[in-house]
């Protein structure tokens, strides 16, 4: 786990809502008065080992029922920054849900929230943050649209880019590309959910109709041997969750999960922890998965830096890190 935490890190797959802490969670529901299902910080804890995706969705569902102020919002970014320094990163992209989650929160909270911990854990931490809002399938378009508009007009606030998240198997990606393209005029970059619950269609669908600058997850284009060929010619970029996919189900496990031969086909894959409090993993344990598949850890660095939907002179600075680290005090 030491080499897992000592070398500089990129992580673009993050919810923030899924790094909450059982004792955060805890405080936080009391102090908005929101009742728990369970009294304490234990029973919490024992809640976030769900047994299949409904129990997991019944989990999440208690921790964004609790989140009610900006200063919730806030302090997810930059707990998690705290803990995500310490096991080496350097740039974060966290995820968040600016709509259904928080259905009875006003948008401009949750986003003044997320912003604001995103400058205080730069401020704090020396971490690069930036954040990109989940459109949630099946949403009611005056709120997707609403989403897009906050998205775009918080760009100056580190708002980067455009996600779309929940049941993907049963709402695919086109009926969203006039979103995207919104999204995508007003400067943010496209970066859905595809091919994580659903086949290659799921992920062709994102290229075609969303334009994915990146994919998050895309594993399951190994089922098209020439959608992987597209994705390393086109050099497109995979959000790659190994622990958050064994525990879902999407790979049977780690041994059978499909990172490497995506990377022996040549595409390029960056790691996430996608929920980490529910999947009781963090960007170490990630890292050491990925390295015990053979995955080289340059390599996922410099995948992340090139996928990263950050300015300019941000991707030079991560590069020179890049550049000026040396690899072999990792052991690889």
């Amino acid at each position: 786990m030491e080499a897992a935490t000592a070398y500089p890190k990129i992580e673009l797959h993050v919810h923030l809502e899924g790094t909450i802490r059982p004792a955060t969670l805890f405080e936080i529901a009391r102090r908005n008065r929101v009742a728990l299902p369970v009294d304490t910080v234990e029973a919490l804890q024992a809640l976030f080992h769900f047994r299949d995706f409904p129990d997991f969705m019944a989990a999440w569902a208690v921790v964004v029922l609790a989140l009610r102020r900006a200063d919730d919002f806030r302090r997810l970014v930059v707990e998690y920054a705290e803990q995500a320094v310490a096991h080496g990163a350097v740039y974060l992209e966290g995820i968040f849900g600016a709509e259904v989650l928080h259905f009875d929160v006003p948008r401009e909270v949750v986003f003044e929230g997320f912003c604001d911990g995103a400058q205080e854990a730069r401020e704090r931490f020396g971490i690069e943050v930036r954040l990109t809002p989940d459109l949630s399938r099946g949403m009611p378009a005056e709120g997707a649209r609403e989403v897009v508009r906050l998205a775009v007009a918080y760009r100056e606030r580190g708002v980067v880019g455009l996600g779309l998240g929940g049941p993907e198997a049963w709402f695919p990606p086109e009926p969203y590309a006039d979103l995207f393209r919104q999204a995508r005029d007003g400067g943010l970059g496209s970066v859905p959910h595809a091919g994580e619950t659903a086949g290659p269609a799921s992920i062709r669908g994102a290229l075609d109709a969303l334009g994915a600058d990146r994919l998050r997850h895309g594993i399951r284009a190994v089922e098209d041997p020439a959608l992987v060929a597209e994705l390393a010619a086109r050099r497109i970029v995979l959000d790659v969750c190994p622990l958050s996919n064994v525990c879902l189900g999407v790979a049977p496990s780690l041994a059978a999960h499909p990172l490497p031969r995506l990377l022996a086909a040549g595409v390029r894959c960056s790691l996430g922890t996608d929920d980490p409090a529910f999947f009781d993993t963090d960007l170490a344990r990630e890292h050491a998965a990925a390295r015990d598949l053979g995955a080289d850890p340059r390599a996922l660095y410099d995948a992340g830096v090139d996928g990263a939907l950050c300015d300019e002179a941000t991707r030079a600075r991560l590069r020179t890190m890049g550049a000026a680290w040396d690899w072999t005090r990792a052991g690889v």
